[in-house]
């Protein structure tokens, strides 16, 4: 038999992420003011214009990262609720599909692959939230693989968007609830 995944426990939800997004936008904020004491040093020399150009370059950074991090608690929703499926034996259809899956695949069934797939054929969640989740993952590889390649995505994602997209998907699906 398969030996079980190890939950870690650390996986961040949405309200931490948006809080610490937030956080890193205000403190970032206030260090580029004036105002900061750390201001005169840091800035000494600058026009205006290049200290307002960094502090938009920075929150373009907290954008990026922030919405990579909402994309991996979304993936980490949905590797746990699969793997809780099939460690509790569920009966109902999703459940049985992900048992077939875990036979071969154990814990490394493939998200958008497999995991997805299962959805859309068997359950009645929205197919495109689906959809535009699978878009939005190619953003989250774009963004885990170093963004050395132009990406085609069909579309722009910011952290609102992805934030949104999230906040859908955990509440229109009927995940397992996390027990450790």
């Amino acid at each position: 038999m398969a030996k079980r995944a190890s939950f870690s426990g650390q996986h961040l939800g949405l309200p931490e992420i948006a809080a610490h997004h937030q956080d890193v936008e205000s403190s970032l904020t206030l260090y580029f003011n004036a105002g900061s004491s750390s201001y005169p040093v840091r800035f000494d020399g600058y026009a205006a214009t290049k200290v307002i150009h960094e502090l938009r370059e920075r929150l373009k950074e907290v954008n990026l990262t922030s919405s990579l991090t909402v994309l991996a608690s979304v993936e980490a929703a949905f590797k746990i609720d699969y793997l809780q499926r099939c460690y509790l034996k569920g009966k109902d259809p999703v459940s049985r599909a992900f048992h077939d899956i875990y036979k071969n695949k154990q814990w490394h069934a493939s998200l958008e692959d497999e995991i997805f797939d299962v959805w859309v054929d068997n359950s009645s969640v929205p197919r495109s939230i689906i959809g535009e989740l699978r878009g939005a993952f190619k953003f989250r590889h774009w963004l885990a693989h170093g963004r050395y390649l132009t990406p085609k995505l069909g579309r722009r994602y910011n952290f609102d968007d992805v934030f949104a997209l999230a906040d859908l998907t955990l509440r229109s699906f009927p995940f397992y609830e996390f027990g450790g």
